[in-house]
C-alpha cells in the first residue's frame, strides 16, 4: 500500500520559490507577495483518488486527480496556463509530470516521519518545500 497523504500540512521551509516562480514567468509583484506566504495543504486521499487544496492568505489553489489518469489542469491563480497533468506512484512518492509550454515542469511529494516534502520543478529551477503535519 502506498503512503497515506491524508491530513492538513503547514509549511515550514520554502527553498528557491523565487527561482521557480521566475521560471514559470510569474510577474514581479505576485512573486514578492507569494514568496512571503506560509501555505497550508489539505489532502484527502481515497485509494488512488486525491483532493488537494493549497491555502494561503493571498490565493488558494485546488486540484483533484486520480493516479495514472492524465487530465487537463488549469493553473488559475498560479501561472494561468493549461497543462496536461499525469500523477503516478514511484514507490511511496507521488510524481507529477505537467506538459505544456514550459519544459521540465512537475512536482514530487513524499513523506518522511511527520513531514511532507514537495519538490517543484520548472525549466532548470527546483524549489523544495517542507510541511509539518498538523495535529
Amino acid at each position: 500500500m502506498p503512503a497515506d497523504y491524508n491530513g492538513t500540512w503547514e509549511m515550514e521551509t520554502n527553498e528557491n520559490f523565487e527561482g521557480y516562480m521566475i521560471a514559470l514567468g510569474i510577474d514581479f509583484a505576485t512573486r514578492k507577495i507569494a514568496n512571503h506566504l506560509k501555505q497550508t495543504k489539505e489532502i484527502i486521499q481515497e485509494g488512488d483518488k486525491f483532493r488537494t487544496k493549497t491555502l494561503s492568505t493571498f490565493r488558494n489553489y485546488e486540484v483533484n486527480f486520480t493516479i495514472g489518469e492524465e487530465f487537463e489542469e488549469h493553473t488559475k491563480g498560479l501561472d494561468n496556463r493549461v497543462v496536461k497533468t499525469l500523477v503516478s506512484w514511484d514507490g511511496d512518492k507521488l510524481v507529477c509530470i505537467q506538459k505544456g509550454e514550459k519544459n521540465n515542469r512537475g512536482w514530487k511529494h513524499w513523506i518522511e516521519g511527520d513531514k511532507l516534502h514537495l519538490e517543484l520543478t520548472c525549466e532548470d529551477q527546483v524549489c523544495h518545500q517542507v510541511f509539518k503535519k498538523k495535529k
